[in-house]
C-alpha cells in the first residue's frame, strides 16, 4: 500500500445521482463498468475528491459510519510524502469514518530487506503514526501481520485471480525488472492480491490513494467484483449463506493538495524512501538544520517569480504544494504572496514552515518511543478489533467457497 497505503470521499451514498450533507452537495459519478477506469462527476469538501460508483456500499444510514482503511510500508524512514500523502490526511478522516491504519509489514518482505530492522521499522512506524496525530479513541492501529486473515484471504483470492491480471500491474514490470526479472520473488507478483486482501478483508468503503496508485486499487475493485460473482448471490445461498455481495466494492480517495509530493532532486520523480540520496526528501525525524540544508540544495529553476501549474516548472509546483499545506494556506493565499519572490527569499520561508509543522510531531515521537508498553498495548487492541472485523468476512469467505466448517 504503498504502499501504503493508502489508498479512502465524504459521501453517504444513496441511489439518486447525489446527496446532501449540511450545506455541501455531493454528486456522484454515473455507475462505471469494473475495467480499471473512475469516471468522477464532481466531489468535493474537507480536501478530498473521490471517484464513485453507485454500488458501493449497502447501509445508507447516517447513523452508520463508512469504513476507511489504509497503511504505510515500514521501510526506510517515514518522508514528507508518506506524511503530506498519507498521514496527514488520515488525521482529518478519523473523525468522519470508522478508520483502520496498519503498518503493512508484509508487504515490506516483496523485495529484499534488512532482518535485523524489520521490527524496530515497524514499531517507529506506528510511534509516527500516533505523533503525527492518528487518535486511538477514533481509529484501530495495528500491524498487518498481526492479524493473520490478510494471509487467509489472500491465499484464497490468488485462487480466482488471472495471473495475466498480476502481471499487467506497472509495479510489478518495474519492480521486477530491478531485481533481475526471473530472480524477483513470486511476492513481488502477488503483492497486489494481498493489497487487496488488506482492504477486502475489512468490507472497507474507501480507501485514501494517490494519483499513482489509482492501479491497485483498481484491481482490488475487480478481483471483488470477481469473487462476488465467482461465489456470492444465489450459490453461496444455497450453502447456507445469506447471499448477495461476499465483498463491498472499494472507492478510492485522492487528497486534491499533497497527494503526490515529488522529489527535491526531481520534481519528476515521487518523493521515496528507495531515492538512492537522503537529499531527495525530507524525513519526518529530519533535525532542523538537516531540513533547511536540504531545502537551500532542492533543485529549482531560473524562470522569474514562482507559480503553481506550470508543467515546465514541476520543481517549482511541488514545492509551493509543500508550502500551502504545512503553513495551513489556501492555494490564492500562496499564489499572491509568493508571485514575486525569487528563491533566495522563499527557500528560507519554507524551511521555517517545516520545521515549525514538523517540530511538534518530533516531540510526540520522542515520548510515544519513551513508553514502549504504551505503544504495545495500542497495537495489541488495534489488532483485536481488526480480528474481530476480518473474522466475520472469513467465515462467510469459506462458506461462500465451499470448505468444510471446523465444528469445535
Amino acid at each position: 500500500m504503498g504502499h501504503a497505503t493508502t489508498l479512502s470521499q465524504f459521501l453517504i451514498l444513496s441511489t439518486s445521482r447525489f446527496s446532501r450533507i449540511g450545506s455541501r452537495t455531493r454528486f456522484l459519478s454515473k455507475p462505471t463498468p469494473l475495467s480499471g477506469s473512475f469516471s468522477p462527476i464532481q466531489v468535493t469538501g474537507q480536501g478530498f475528491r473521490c471517484c464513485c460508483s453507485a454500488a458501493a456500499t449497502e447501509d445508507t444510514s447516517p447513523s452508520v459510519k463508512k469504513r476507511v482503511v489504509s497503511g504505510v510500508q515500514p521501510t526506510g524512514s517515514i518522508h514528507l510524502g508518506n506524511y503530506l500523502g498519507a498521514i496527514k490526511n488520515w488525521v482529518a478522516l478519523q473523525d468522519t469514518y470508522e478508520t483502520l491504519f496498519f503498518i503493512v509489514d508484509l508487504h515490506a518482505i516483496t523485495l529484499p530487506y534488512d532482518t535485523q530492522q524489520l521490527g524496530k521499522a515497524t514499531r517507529d512506524t506506528a510511534a509516527l503514526y500516533l505523533a503525527c496525530g492518528i487518535d486511538v479513541s477514533k481509529a484501530s492501529v495495528f500491524v498487518q501481520s498481526h492479524v493473520r486473515s490478510h494471509q487467509e484471504l489472500m491465499w484464497l483470492l490468488c485462487a480466482s485471480t488471472p495471473i495475466g491480471w498480476l502481471q499487467k500491474m506497472i509495479q510489478f514490470k518495474e519492480k521486477s525488472r530491478k531485481e533481475g526479472g526471473e530472480n524477483a520473488s513470486a511476492a513481488l507478483l502477488i503483492y497486489p492480491d494481498l493489497m487487496a486482501a488488506d482492504i477486502l478483508l475489512y468490507q472497507s468503503d474507501f480507501v485514501p490513494v494517490g494519483e499513482d496508485q489509482k492501479q491497485h486499487l483498481e484491481l482490488a475493485r475487480e478481483i471483488a467484483q470477481r469473487m462476488n460473482n465467482l461465489y456470492g448471490g444465489r450459490k453461496w445461498k444455497k450453502l447456507g449463506g445469506r447471499g448477495g455481495s461476499l465483498f463491498k466494492i472499494p472507492e478510492p480517495l485522492i487528497p486534491q493538495a499533497g497527494a503526490r509530493v515529488m522529489s527535491l532532486t526531481d520534481g519528476l520523480s515521487k518523493m521515496s524512501k528507495s531515492a538512492p540520496s537522503d537529499q531527495s526528501r525530507i524525513n519526518l525525524l529530519d533535525s532542523k538544520d538537516l531540513i533547511a540544508n536540504k531545502i537551500k540544495r532542492c533543485k529549482t529553476d531560473s524562470f522569474a517569480g514562482l507559480e503553481f501549474d506550470n508543467a515546465e516548472r514541476p520543481e517549482c509546483d511541488n514545492l509551493l504544494s509543500v508550502y500551502q499545506i504545512v503553513s495551513g494556506k489556501t492555494k490564492e493565499e500562496v499564489k499572491e504572496e509568493c508571485k514575486h519572490l525569487s528563491w533566495g527569499t522563499f527557500k528560507p520561508l519554507l524551511a521555517d514552515a517545516l520545521i515549525e509543522h514538523l517540530s511538534p510531531i518530533q516531540a510526540r515521537y520522542q515520548e510515544i518511543t519513551a513508553e514502549p508498553e504504551y505503544l504495545d498495548k495500542v497495537l495489541a487492541e488495534g489488532a483485536d478489533r481488526a480480528t474481530e472485523l476480518g473474522d466475520v468476512t472469513m467465515r462467510n469467505v469459506y462458506q461462500a467457497m465451499g470448505f468444510y466448517p471446523r465444528r469445535r
